[in-house]
């Protein structure tokens, strides 16, 4: 087990493994989506028509929330999910449960994931401990972005959460999980754009405009 704390967004990319995942191991970015609310407009959603918006209600009822896991596989664009009522370590444990029964046991396994203190309790160390090929890679500080899932997170609250109106928590639980299905059926893994290099650069051009 190895927790890296990943200072440098170069090495960053290059532990991971985003462009040359090793032979013999699977890289899984995992992150929760916690606090996703089951939540009914006052008023039903109208669609988009020629020169008008999609509108909705800014009111609406509150059904409950779930928190929401993921592990995606960077080399296939594959998504491995499971929602909970509460978002601890011992969900996350029960997660990483649900990752081990998934990959297939002759494969070590590279999880990127950020610094919540969920992922470094006492249940999870001891987890990982009896499970030496698990690799764990931690994103730094205020910088989750450099983790896929989140951007996969993105594309799903745009493409299904935000747009939906739920009478129950059920509801956008089943929304989720129909998403899924579809993602996985034909899944696209995402591509880097830039370098680790271009990326530094172009924040330290935006930091001495802001300074100017």
């Amino acid at each position: 087990m190895h927790y890296d704390d990943l200072a440098k967004l170069p090495e960053t990319l290059r532990k991971a493994r985003y462009f040359r995942p090793l032979y013999g191991a699977v890289v899984l970015c995992v992150g929760e989506k916690s606090q996703i609310q089951a939540l009914q407009r006052s008023q039903p959603l109208l669609p988009m028509r020629p020169g008008q918006l999609e509108r909705r209600t800014h009111d609406y009822v509150r059904h409950g929330t779930t928190s929401l896991f993921a592990a995606l596989d960077v080399a296939t664009g594959n998504a491995l999910i499971k929602c909970y009522r509460r978002h601890r370590s011992i969900e996350f444990r029960d997660f990483l449960d649900r990752i081990d029964t998934a990959v297939p046991p002759d494969l070590e396994v590279h999880v990127v994931l950020d610094n919540y203190a969920t992922h470094k309790t006492t249940l999870v160390r001891n987890w990982l401990a009896k499970r030496p090929r698990y690799h764990l890679h931690f994103t730094p500080t205020h910088s989750s972005w450099i983790n896929q899932v989140e951007r996969w997170f993105a594309e799903l609250s745009q493409k299904r959460i935000k747009r939906g109106n739920h009478h129950s928590v059920r509801q956008p639980q089943q929304a989720i999980a129909s998403f899924v299905e579809k993602h996985n059926a034909s899944p696209k893994p995402f591509r880097w754009v830039k370098s680790a290099d271009q990326i530094l650069h172009s924040i330290a051009r935006f930091a001495r405009s802001s300074v100017l």
